[in-house]
C-alpha cells in the first residue's frame, strides 16, 4: 500500500493533512520529526509532508529533521514551518516578520505541480511569524501573497516543495486540491486506501492473535466495532465486558446491554462498578486527574475479572488515531491536550493491549462500521467521552450534578430528534459546573446552576465548529431544562469551536 508519511513538527493542524489524504483513499501516517533515517526508509514513503510548528528555524532546540531526508529522491512539500525548514536547509534566508494569522490572497504565478487547475488566485490561510526573505538557488517562486513574496516556492527538479500556507485546513480554498496534487501527480501515489481493505487486513492479523481476549465495550460506535472485528478474527475466544461506571448517560446502561444481547452473537458481561467509581472521584476537582483516576479503576476491573474468569492474554480497546494523539503518546512535539482515560490514563497491566482501530479516525470507523453490519442506530448515535459525564461535570462530580447533566443532555438530544437535526449534528449534550446564577419561580427568587449546551458540526472530531441552531429551537431547550430540572436557572449555549476550544469541556 503506497504511503505519505507526515513529519509532525507540532503544528494544531498535523493531524488534518493526514485526514484530508486520507479522504482521496491514500494512506497518510503522521510520525515525529526527529524519525531516524532507518525508520523512515522503512515505512518507503511515496511522499514526504512536513507540518507546521510553533517554532523558528532560528530557536535554540528548534525541532529539526535528519538532513539527509532530502537525499531520499521522495518528492517533499514542506507546510508553513516545513516550509521554512526547506528554504533554510538549502540555502535560502528566513527572517522575522509581522505575525500573519488568518485569510489572505494566494496569487498563482506557475499554475503547474501542485498549483495545477487551482486558478489564478485563491484564498489562504496563513498563521506565521517567520518568513522566506531570499529564496534558495534552483528553486523558483510560484504563488505570492501581498505580504509573503515567497508564499509557495518549488523545486521542480528535485520535486521539492515548499508553502507558506496551511492548505489543510477549511479555510483554505482549494487546499485539499493542492494536496491532492502533491500526493496523486507528484508523488504518483496509488488510491488504495479503502475500509474494506482494513476490514480484510484487520481481520486476518488479529486471527494470529495467540490466546483469548477482553474487550471493554462501552457501547459507542468505536468499542463496538473493535469488538466486531475482534470477534469476526477470533470468534468465541473473545469475552465483552461493559463496565456501568456511573458516569453514563440516562438510562445508558440498560440500553446498551440490551443492544448487545438483542444484535450481537458475541459474550457480554455487564459490571456495576458506580461505587467504586464515584467513591474514588469523591472531591476530585481537576480535569486530568478525573481522567487518570477513571482509567485506572478500568484498568482494576478489567485486571481483576481477568484473574477471576480464566486466562486471558490481551486487552481490547476502541482508541482511535485522534486519542492517541490529543493524549501526547504519539512522540512528537505537540503538546498534551488532554488525557484519553484509554491511552495515557491507564495503568500498567498485566494484560497486553490489542487496539485495531488506533490508526483510525471517527468517520472512518463509522464507514468500517457499515462494511460489517453495525446497526443504524448505533452508526448515528451521537460520541460520547470514555471517562462519561465526568468530563462535562466541571468540578467535583456530585449527584446533584450528574442528574442536571444526565436530564439536561436528554432533554438536548429529544428537541433535535423532534426537529429532525439529531443526525444532522456531530455532538451535542449538556455540562454543567459550580457557577449559579438567580433566577425567579412564581414570585420567589431562586438561586441555582447554570447548565451550558454544547452542540457542534464535524467530521471527524479533529477540528469542529458550533452549531447555528434556529433561535426557537435554543428557547425551546432551555425553556424545557430550566422547567423540568428544580436547580436549573440559567441556560447558556456555547458558541467557541475547535481549535481553540475543545469539544468536551475538560
Amino acid at each position: 500500500m503506497d504511503k505519505i508519511v507526515v513529519l509532525d513538527f507540532g503544528s494544531q493542524y498535523s493531524h488534518l493533512i493526514c485526514r484530508r489524504i486520507r479522504d482521496f483513499s491514500v494512506y497518510a501516517e503522521l510520525v515525529p520529526f526527529d524519525i531516524s533515517l532507518e525508520n523512515l526508509a522503512k515505512l518507503n514513503p511515496k511522499g514526504i509532508i512536513f507540518s507546521g510548528g510553533p517554532s523558528s528555524v532560528y530557536d535554540s532546540g528548534a525541532p529539526i529533521p535528519d538532513k539527509k531526508i532530502f537525499q531520499l529522491n521522495v518528492p517533499i512539500l514542506g507546510i508553513c514551518y516545513g516550509h521554512q525548514i526547506i528554504v533554510n536547509n538549502f540555502g535560502g534566508k528566513i527572517k522575522r516578520a509581522n505575525k500573519e494569522y488568518g485569510s489572505s490572497v494566494l496569487t498563482i504565478d506557475s499554475n503547474s505541480d501542485i498549483l495545477n487547475g487551482i486558478g489564478d488566485s485563491v484564498r489562504a490561510w496563513m498563521s506565521h511569524g517567520d518568513e522566506a526573505e531570499n529564496v534558495p538557488e534552483g528553486f523558483e517562486i510560484i504563488g505570492h501573497t501581498e505580504s509573503s513574496r515567497s508564499a509557495a516556492i518549488a523545486n521542480k527538479q528535485k520535486t521539492v516543495f515548499g508553502i507558506q500556507f496551511h492548505p489543510e485546513v477549511v479555510h483554505t480554498e482549494k487546499g485539499t486540491e493542492i494536496l491532492k496534487n502533491f500526493v496523486l501527480k507528484v508523488c504518483y501515489a496509488n488510491q488504495d486506501w479503502t475500509m474494506e481493505r482494513f476490514v480484510e487486513n484487520t481481520v486476518e492479523k488479529i486471527s494470529k492473535v495467540e490466546g483469548n481476549v477482553l474487550c471493554g465495550v462501552s457501547g459507542g460506535i468505536d468499542s463496538t466495532v473493535a469488538a466486531l472485528l475482534i470477534h469476526k478474527a477470533i470468534g468465541n475466544r473473545l469475552k465483552c465486558v461493559f463496565v456501568d461506571n456511573g458516569l453514563l448517560r440516562l438510562n445508558e446502561a440498560e440500553e446498551i446491554e440490551n443492544m448487545f444481547k438483542n444484535n450481537f452473537e458475541v459474550d457480554f458481561t455487564k459490571i456495576d462498578g458506580q461505587e467504586q467509581f464515584l467513591s474514588k472521584l469523591n472531591g476530585v476537582i481537576d480535569p486530568e486527574e478525573k481522567r487518570k483516576i477513571i482509567g485506572k479503576e478500568f484498568g482494576n476491573i478489567f485486571t481483576k475479572f481477568s484473574k477471576e474468569n480464566g486466562q486471558f492474554a490481551w486487552l481490547a480497546q476502541g482508541t482511535l488515531y485522534p486519542d492517541v494523539i490529543e493524549s501526547g503518546v504519539s512522540k512528537g512535539p505537540a503538546s498534551v491536550i488532554k488525557t484519553h482515560h484509554n491511552v495515557g490514563g491507564l495503568p500498567e497491566l498485566h494484560l497486553k493491549v490489542l487496539e485495531p482501530l488506533r490508526d483510525l479516525y471517527k468517520d472512518e470507523v463509522r464507514k468500517v462500521a457499515k462494511i460489517i453490519g453495525v446497526p443504524q442506530n448505533l452508526l448515528v448515535r451521537h460520541p460520547f467521552p470514555g471517562p462519561g459525564l465526568a468530563v462535562r461535570i466541571i468540578g467535583e462530580v456530585t449527584k446533584k450534578k450528574l442528574n442536571i447533566t444526565r436530564v439536561a443532555s436528554k432533554i438536548v438530544e429529544e428537541e433535535l430528534q423532534n426537529a429532525d437535526l439529531y443526525d444532522k449534528v456531530w455532538q451535542a449534550y449538556a455540562a454543567v459546573g459550580d457557577d449559579k446564577a438567580v433566577g425567579v419561580v412564581g414570585d420567589e427568587r431562586k438561586y441555582g446552576n447554570i447548565v451550558m449546551i454544547r452542540i457542534v458540526d464535524s467530521v471527524d472530531a479533529m477540528t469542529a465548529d458550533w452549531t447555528r441552531l434556529p433561535n426557537e429551537l435554543l428557547e425551546k431547550i432551555s425553556n424545557r431544562i430550566t422547567n423540568e430540572i428544580d436547580d436549573v436557572t440559567w441556560v447558556s449555549y456555547v458558541v467557541s469551536s475547535k481549535p481553540p476550544a475543545t469539544i468536551e469541556p475538560q
